[in-house]
């Protein structure tokens, strides 16, 4: 018989620790590093003061808008067919700026696509503007790159991390997503124009914007910047949807923006404080480019292992990455797709995609089918990804 001293001693050392939310934890490590950098107690509070909220007006004027334009979404019913739903699964995962609410709109109508949705929502969300990658450049501080950019690396790496989800579960789909899509009066169906009409109005104000920058002043600026053109997108689906339930959906984006805010205020101080005490600058030199674009990634993967959800990782992760993007001497926008990369790395129980994949396109699949399923694919996603970003990044140094 196992004697009790030897089961104590296997015990994992997470058993032996309380059970935190990651934010608590994150505000217990920035007033543990700080006393043990020996700052006085007026210095330690004035860093949460002043660092606290350092990127929360820009984060609530993106998430915001953007849970209000999903919440408006997700009570719409598309008309379409299952190879079209899978076509317009990474532009929904990224205009709805949450992989869950676009899978939750297209599943459906999907039929026996149903996975392969859920791995194009995913890295719609992560990859294309204006969702993950405008949502790390805000964490990271950074409001001089160029959006046309943006777009074009988001392109290049979608195509074929897309490509290898894609392939991943054609041959994966479980039974109970070979039922036919289930049919519906026609009227209680809406065109894929009509409900994508919020998105065509942001891609239109934001080419107009690229274009004409310039020449912009006022309300028509704002309008055509990232943080406008989400506003009146926004606005755009409030008045598609019911007049009863847009109280609602301005309540749904309320409730999840609010947590997600205090998960930043916590991780900008974290992140400032753990910059006060460590030599970040020293300890990554300048021209360590692709070092820093390894780091990125790992280091976003961690986050996301251990949080689960994908935009708290993007949140928690940014305000400390920063100072390696700066020190580094890292092209930003490497910087932002290495952090969207890592954040593939993986589709675990503890991310709310993950139980919605798995109780609707894998709802036949045992536990550790479901796991090995979304987590091996995920994890091609991320490597392919990461692979193509590189081949980029040394394109652009020669």
């Amino acid at each position: 018989m196992m004697s009790s001293n030897s089961t104590a001693s296997s015990r994992p050392l997470t058993t032996y620790l309380p059970d935190l939310p990651l934010v608590v934890w994150m505000i217990l490590g920035a007033l543990v590093l700080a006393i043990a950098g020996g700052s006085p107690e007026a210095d330690l509070i004035r860093v949460f003061q002043d660092d606290w909220g350092r990127a929360l007006g820009e984060f609530a004027l993106i998430l915001l808008p953007s849970f209000a334009l999903a919440a408006a979404l997700s009570r719409s019913q598309l008309v379409s067919a299952e190879f079209v739903t899978t076509g317009i699964a990474p532009v929904s995962g990224a205009g709805m700026v949450c992989p869950d609410t676009a899978y939750a709109a297209l599943s459906p109508i999907a039929g026996r696509r149903k996975l392969q949705v859920a791995f194009g929502s995913y890295a719609g969300f992560k990859l294309l503007f204006p969702a993950g990658p405008l949502l790390v450049a805000i964490g990271l501080g950074i409001d001089n790159v160029s959006i046309s950019r943006i777009f074009f690396y988001g392109i290049a790496l979608l195509v074929p991390v897309w490509a290898i989800g894609l392939w991943w579960a054609n041959g994966r789909t479980s039974s109970s997503s070979t039922e036919p899509v289930a049919a519906s009066a026609p009227e209680s169906r809406e065109s894929l124009l009509w409900v994508f009409a919020p998105f065509i109005a942001l891609a239109v104000l934001l080419a107009f914007g690229e274009l004409f920058d310039q020449r912009l002043s006022g309300l028509l600026d704002f309008m055509t910047q990232p943080k406008g053109a989400l506003w009146c997108a926004a606005t755009i689906a409030l008045a598609q949807a019911p007049h009863d339930t847009r109280r609602a959906c301005i309540d749904s984006a309320v409730s999840r923006t609010a947590p997600l805010l205090f998960l930043i205020g916590a991780a900008s101080a974290l992140g400032a404080v753990l910059t006060s005490v460590i030599p970040i600058a020293e300890l990554v030199p300048a021209g360590s480019g692709l070092s820093a674009l390894v780091g990125l990634f790992l280091l976003t993967a961690v986050f996301k292992i251990i949080q689960g959800s994908s935009m708290a990782t993007f949140a928690a992760v940014t305000p400390i990455a920063a100072p390696i993007v700066l020190a580094s001497g890292l092209s930003p926008v490497a910087g932002i797709f290495a952090i969207c990369l890592g954040s593939f790395v993986a589709l675990l129980p503890n991310d709310s995609f993950y139980w919605l994949v798995k109780r609707d396109a894998l709802a036949d699949t045992s536990d550790s089918e479901a796991i090995r399923t979304l987590v091996t694919g995920s994890i091609l996603q991320a490597g392919c990804g990461f692979f193509i970003l590189t081949l980029l990044v040394l394109a652009d140094s020669i």
